[in-house]
């Protein structure tokens, strides 16, 4: 509903598992800095995101 009516949220999350449950687009900062950013389903897949933030 919020994504129809043209509202955005910040979400900051340190569980990334849920994070990615609940949006259509997230970034990954690390140090300051954007390290990745991308489609929930794309950062979901993403290598990275696997080893260092949901342990796979």
């Amino acid at each position: 509903a919020l994504k129809r009516i043209g509202l955005t949220v910040l979400l900051v999350e340190q569980n990334t598992g849920y994070a990615l449950e609940l949006a259509d687009r997230g970034y990954v900062i690390e140090n300051g800095q954007i390290a990745m950013e991308g489609t929930a389903a794309y950062l979901s897949t993403s290598d990275h995101i696997k080893k260092f933030y949901l342990g796979l």
